[in-house]
């Protein structure tokens, strides 16, 4: 009976790692967004690089912004500005998975932000952005478990 109980705790161990969850919000080099200010896509309609000295910690996730002004904005309503899907490429989660991203494949449609993995697959993703949308809202957030 104890063989039986140390073969299964060592292949629940060694699944363990395979059905760890991934953080709910992409930061790579421990930033969400590459350090990249998520006000700024709304209020200057590009990417622009954060500052270490505005920060803001939301969902497990460091955020920077330009100015003191825009992590205000954003303090105030993060759901509004935030990437979905936590940041991850919106057509990888259409897909079904997460993928990472770049600040510079991005899109803003119906007031949301999404991201992309490259300007190549944000081209795909331009070509039908509300059917992707829907699988991917369809998607989230258990894709995070892949």
């Amino acid at each position: 009976m104890s063989i039986r109980i140390l073969v299964l705790a060592a292949a629940f161990a060694a699944a363990a790692p395979a059905l760890a969850q991934k953080p709910e919000v992409f930061a790579a080099s421990g930033a969400a967004i590459r350090g990249y200010d998520p006000v700024a896509y709304f209020t200057e309609s590009k990417p622009v690089k954060g500052d270490a000295k505005h920060t803001h910690q939301w969902k497990g996730a460091t955020w920077r912004f330009a100015s003191a002004a825009n992590r205000d904005a954003f303090a105030a309503a993060p759901e509004k500005y935030a990437p979905q899907y936590g940041g991850y490429c919106a057509y990888g989660v259409a897909g079904g998975y997460t993928v990472s991203t770049v600040p510079e494949a991005w899109s803003v449609r119906e007031g949301k932000l999404y991201l992309n993995y490259s300007a190549g697959v944000q081209r795909d993703w331009l070509k039908d952005p509300a059917g992707y949308v829907r699988k991917a809202d369809a998607n989230w957030p258990k894709a995070l478990q892949r």
